[in-house]
């Protein structure tokens, strides 16, 4: 069940899901998943495969219907969805700009506001067939941002990426919650970087197994149950973040320093 409710101007919350659970052709897929999501907190969903992660994305969008419990969303909240990846027909002769008002109607200057936003400002005219992954990524997250979301979805934005690019983006996902006061609820596979770049974590593998701060999470039994293995290979270390990224993963000077952790291949 989906519903609607008021929100008050002091309120933060976004979004609540209560004890849902869905079943398809009697195949339990989620059991009782309860969470909330509010402005300005980034939320990652992190689960191994046919965890239910995107059944549950979807249900919470409003494109599934739960088999039990319900949703609860702000009335009229506005959501951007930046999908894990699109295919573009080669035949077709599509520009970034072009691409950009498939489902809007915007002008020069916000699209190239939007691309500059998210460190791709030249690629305004290039056709899409020609951009590679990581500037499919940034221009799929532009899309999402023209439509000013209160709440940002984004299913494995960093896919296809190196560690470099992949925390490149994260930085540029950060900068946007903090620029517009929006909720984020991303989707990720990846355990480098995935605890650095977010301020909750839900662990799901067709129910919650745990949730909370990356750092009581990654040490939480259900956690380590479900990934030890993939986590033998990762060394945790910690670094003052005294630069960023920029797309291509050149070094660039930050004045927005936060200290943080990552995950690294050992060597």
């Amino acid at each position: 069940m989906l519903e609607n409710f008021q929100q008050s101007d002091d309120s933060k919350t976004l979004l609540v899901a209560d004890n849902v659970g869905f079943k398809v052709r009697g195949k339990v897929i989620l059991t009782d998943v309860s969470l909330q999501l509010e402005k300005k907190e980034i939320i990652t969903l992190i689960g191994p495969n046919g965890a239910g992660k995107t059944s549950l994305v979807r249900i919470l969008l409003g494109l599934s219907h739960a088999s039990s419990g319900r949703v609860v969303r702000k009335s009229k909240l506005r959501v951007g969805y930046v999908p894990q990846r699109i295919q573009v027909p080669e035949v077709m002769p599509l520009r970034v700009y072009d691409f950009l008002n498939v489902m809007g109607k915007y002008d020069v200057a916000q699209c190239q506001h939007m691309l500059d936003e998210v460190n791709c400002e030249f690629l305004l005219y290039s056709p899409m067939q020609g951009i590679s992954g990581g500037e499919m990524q940034r221009v799929l997250l532009a899309r999402a941002l023209l439509k000013k979301p209160e709440l940002l979805v984004l299913d494995e934005p960093a896919s296809g990426m190196d560690v470099i690019g992949q925390q490149a983006l994260y930085e540029t996902i950060r900068r946007i919650r903090d620029k517009h006061d929006c909720g984020i609820l991303m989707v990720s596979h990846n355990l480098h970087l995935v605890m650095a770049a977010t301020d909750r974590v839900i662990c799901l593998n067709t129910h919650i197994c745990c949730t909370g701060h990356p750092d009581d999470v990654s040490e939480h039994p259900e956690y380590l149950k479900l990934f030890g293995d993939a986590l033998d290979g990762l060394a945790l270390y910690s670094h003052d973040h005294d630069h960023e990224h920029d797309i291509h993963g050149n070094i660039v000077a930050s004045e927005h320093c936060i200290s943080c952790e990552h995950h690294q291949d050992k060597n």
